[in-house]
């Protein structure tokens, strides 16, 4: 069963096959057909994380430090989901809340 902050890999339109952190409520997650996912690059990250972006890595069940990109979401067909890479560390959490909210420019409400 797909949770909130697992990551697994989506086939991004146009990107190929990229890591991808799921976003959403246990419950969102279990009655939709859809879930909402992030997108992650698939090369190790060769630079500093901008402002609406994260490093995550291999505490977080990756290969390597990779840039996730905070600032568009995307909603994805649950079973297009592949191999489970891994879950998004607790503390990483809340960085990338706070990211997705100034980048959906929801922190002006």
């Amino acid at each position: 069963m797909i949770k909130p902050w697992d990551i697994y890999t989506w086939e991004f339109p146009g990107a190929d096959a990229h890591p991808a952190v799921v976003l959403g409520t246990e419950a969102r997650l279990a009655g939709k057909p859809k879930v909402n996912v992030l997108f992650c690059s698939s090369k190790r990250a060769t630079r500093e994380a901008e402002p609406l972006e994260i490093v995550l890595d291999e505490a977080d069940g990756l290969d390597w430090k990779t840039l996730c990109k905070c600032d568009l979401v995307f909603a994805v067909p649950k079973e297009q989901l592949t191999r489970k890479r891994g879950v998004v560390t607790r503390e990483r959490r809340r960085q990338i809340a706070e990211r997705v909210i100034r980048g959906l420019g929801l922190a002006g409400l």
